[in-house]
């Protein structure tokens, strides 16, 4: 078995024995190879380039292109120069070293441009830059909250005058632009109007309009409740309130029906009223037995003695006369009219009761429940037969009944404030589910395709080369050597045997037997007959 040296040497003698269009076509050969090596190699680490940021104002790019540039990261501008591309798997990194550096600014320009004011400038040029740099700072401000893509801010900033009765308001309005999948609560919008408001002077958070990039207003959530005069807490509240008692109906009745089976919604009637009631009532007086005596006061006076009575005068100082008096005569006590008066008294006596007074002070506080409205929709039950096919059987009367009652228990029913309560039981029509994304179509399938036909197509086309083109070069050069060196191996044998088959029959058999050997040979071995041929032609 020969060596990888003789190999390699017998390699080189092949090679040495082609000829010149020959060697030329296999350096040519040898050359396509390593070039299509190379650039497969280089197209194979060459990074897939995506967008950085698109639509840049000529200020945020040259400011980006100068980071990229100083923090040694590949980049390529496409799009006229409107979009960055970066390598794929750099895009969220640089992002985030761009961010850090307050880039992109969105085209916004803030207090600094205050900074570059000339000598010179009209007072209405300074109000004007103070007015596009105060917008630009909300601007940025706003751009800080995570939903925020971007954000403009116009101020309505109306000329001061002398007089109070020509004053005018400031107004501002707000245009959000949010990213995909993004929205912004009430909380949220109420603070941004109160954050313009707080840094315009005499600008009312009532006159801040804020709208999203879709044109819808976010200022005002419940055109209702502009009519009310709710608050965005008050909203909040009722909501709460519902989703509470929506809460309660479900968890109460999903271990009867199952999970998924039941649907309930509930209207909150929310008094937000603070109300102060004070009483005063009066009942009518009670007997003196049920009454409560306040306080009681007597007097009495009595009189026993001779005192003078009578009436003053001449008269009553005369004697009394002779006792002529008739039979008829009025009964007059001895002693005249003063006699009657003895042993004659006075009582007199004063008893308060207590009023029967009630004062009731009723201070209700704001939130409270006026009314509920409760609708509950129950799925029917499922059974699957012995066929396999599904069938619906609605839940039977006193179940319903039972559900009910349970449903008016967990919500607190009151028949007083005029609770409503309805319970359904139906076939949950749920329609067709979405149909799934074939994996041929999903993304990241893709893009893994595309990874594995791109290895593939290299390597496919690096053995291709290698098989198909190298080896069998190789192989024929081998084999021409090879070739070469038998065949002279073979002629010389051939001539040999020939030559000492011709002494041998020549002295023996003469002519005729010599030729007819010759022939003999001619048929069973023509090669070594041709190679002496051509040994005799040569020589």
């Amino acid at each position: 078995m020969a060596t990888a040296p003789q190999l390699l040497l017998d390699r080189f003698e092949g090679f040495n024995r082609l000829s010149s269009g020959q060697k030329l076509g296999l350096m040519l050969a040898v050359a396509a190879v390593v070039s299509l090596l190379v650039g497969s190699w280089i197209w194979y680490r060459t990074p897939d380039y995506k967008v950085l940021f698109s639509n840049l104002a000529d200020r945020d790019g040259g400011a980006i292109v100068a980071l990229l540039q100083q923090q040694n990261i590949p980049y390529k501008m496409a799009e006229g120069g409107g979009a960055i591309l970066v390598p794929s798997d750099m895009v969220y990194e640089t992002r985030l070293k761009l961010a850090s550096q307050g880039l992109p600014r969105g085209g916004s320009v803030g207090f600094e441009l205050l900074e570059t004011q000339k000598l010179g400038v009209s007072q209405f040029q300074e109000q004007v830059n103070f007015q596009r740099a105060l917008e630009g700072e909300l601007a940025r401000t706003i751009q800080s909250l995570s939903s925020v893509q971007s954000a403009r801010v116009h101020l309505a900033i109306p000329r001061p005058s002398v007089f109070l009765r020509e004053q005018e308001k400031p107004s501002a309005s707000v245009l959000l632009s949010l990213y995909p999948g993004r929205a912004l609560d009430a909380a949220q919008v109420a603070g941004i109007t109160h954050m313009v408001s707080a840094s315009v002077p005499q600008l009312s958070y009532k006159s801040v309009t804020v709208v999203d990039q879709n044109g819808n207003m976010l200022s005002r959530t419940d055109s209702d409740a502009g009519r009310m005069g709710l608050e965005p807490a008050q909203l909040e509240y009722i909501r709460q309130v519902e989703q509470s008692y929506i809460k309660r109906i479900e968890s109460i009745l999903t271990p009867i029906a199952g999970p998924g089976n039941v649907h309930a919604q509930v209207a909150a009637d929310i008094d937000f009223s603070q109300v102060e009631q004070t009483a005063e009532t009066f009942k009518p007086n009670p007997t003196p037995a049920d009454a409560a005596i306040r306080s009681e006061q007597s007097s009495e006076t009595s009189g026993a003695g001779a005192g003078a009575v009578g009436v003053p005068g001449a008269l009553s100082n005369q004697p009394p006369g002779a006792a002529t008096a008739p039979v008829t005569a009025p009964n007059v006590p001895a002693g005249g009219p003063a006699a009657a008066s003895q042993g004659s008294g006075h009582k007199e006596s004063t008893i308060n009761y207590e009023v029967d007074k009630t004062i009731r002070h009723i201070k209700q506080g704001a939130g409270s429940v006026k009314r509920l409205s409760v609708a509950v929709v129950v799925n029917t039950r499922k059974q699957t037969g012995k066929d396999g096919k599904v069938s619906s059987k609605p839940f039977a009367v006193e179940e319903m009944r039972q559900m009910n009652n349970l449903v008016r228990e967990a919500m607190g029913y009151s028949q007083v404030r005029g609770d409503t309560v309805n319970v359904v039981n139906a076939d949950f029509n749920l329609g067709e589910k979405p149909a799934e994304v074939p994996l041929w179509k999903d993304p990241d399938t893709i893009d893994l395709v595309k990874e594995v036909v791109k290895n593939l197509l290299i390597l496919g086309i690096v053995l291709l080369f290698v098989f198909g083109v190298v080896k069998p070069l190789f192989a024929a050069f081998a084999q021409a050597g090879g070739r070469r060196e038998v065949h002279e191996a073979v002629a010389a044998e051939g001539v040999a045997h020939a030559r000492a088959m011709e002494k041998i029959v020549t002295a023996e058999e003469g002519y005729e037997a010599t030729l007819g050997m010759v022939k003999d040979l001619a048929k069973q071995e023509p090669a070594i007959v041709a190679n002496v041929v051509k040994e005799w032609v040569n020589e």
